[in-house]
């Protein structure tokens, strides 16, 4: 069953299907980090460590695409509001929306996150989060073992 999700999402990527154009105009319209209900790819939140229970939590990051060599504009501003200082070339645009992510829920933990959408302006990615002072989390062995791993 999730082999053939993943088939789909390829076969959606390769013929850029109006399906996933008409979503990405819905995604277009809703803030750069948005929670949502359930996961877009089933089988790769599976993997990561994805499960429909509390403490789980999904949420979907559009970050901004381009060049990385953004020139400096000459007059005096703050180089915090020049989009010049937080991404770096050698930093994925998967670990800036997980940083961003993280920035925003800090009590939650990252799990993982995976790739989308991408336009000519945008990537999108989803990245799951596990509540790790919740019961449900904390109580479940498998969820531990993740949590440590990645803590590590």
């Amino acid at each position: 069953m999730h082999s053939y999700m993943a088939q789909s999402w390829l076969k959606m990527w390769k013929n850029n299907s109006d399906e996933l154009k008409s979503k990405a105009i819905a995604w277009r319209a809703e803030p750069t980090i948005n929670r949502i209900e359930r996961p877009s790819r089933l089988d790769r939140a599976r993997r990561l460590g994805y499960k429909a229970k509390q403490g789980i939590v999904v949420i979907r990051v559009r970050v901004g695409r381009g060049g990385m060599r953004k020139q400096r504009p000459v007059s005096g501003r703050r180089p915090k509001h020049l989009g010049v200082v937080r991404i770096k070339q050698g930093i994925s645009m998967r670990k800036v929306a997980e940083r961003r992510v993280n920035e925003k829920f800090p009590n939650l933990e990252v799990l993982g996150s995976y790739y989308l959408h991408k336009d000519g302006m945008n990537i999108w990615y989803e990245v799951i989060l596990a509540d790790t002072a919740h019961p449900a989390i904390s109580k479940d062995r498998e969820m531990r073992g993740k949590l440590k791993a990645f803590a590590k």
